[in-house]
């Protein structure tokens, strides 16, 4: 058995959201990769497209994801799932950050601005 520590997980920025990969390849795990993600008020991805499903869970806070062409508001506890291959992106409208879980399966690669990349925080 692995344990992957959130205080020993290295934080990865980007446009006003960190991630800390949590079980991840890199960590110890061999067939899923989950991290967390904290949003600052205001934060907003860029829409973006991964090739595996990606499910998220907000344990924190507010988050609105769009997935495809509607739009969803979440909740603490509530989750998301969005399916391979479609158009997806998180954002915190709320005044406080945002906390969420994310999983998937590992090798996930996204595609952005026409760009295939591996996200480092989910190697």
């Amino acid at each position: 058995m692995t344990v992957a520590t959130l205080a020993g997980a290295p934080e990865i920025e980007n446009a006003g959201f960190v991630f800390r990969p949590l079980a991840v390849p890199s960590r110890g795990s061999t067939e899923l990769a989950v991290w967390s993600v904290e949003a600052s008020p205001g934060a907003r991805s860029e829409t973006h497209t991964v090739d595996k499903e990606e499910v998220f869970v907000l344990q924190e806070g507010s988050a609105t994801v769009l997935i495809g062409d509607r739009e969803h508001v979440l909740g603490p506890g509530d989750t998301a799932i969005a399916p391979p291959h479609t158009p997806l992106r998180l954002s915190n409208p709320g005044e406080r950050p945002a906390r969420l879980l994310v999983c998937t399966s590992k090798g996930i690669l996204g595609t952005l601005n026409g760009k295939t990349i591996s996200p480092p925080w989910a190697q």
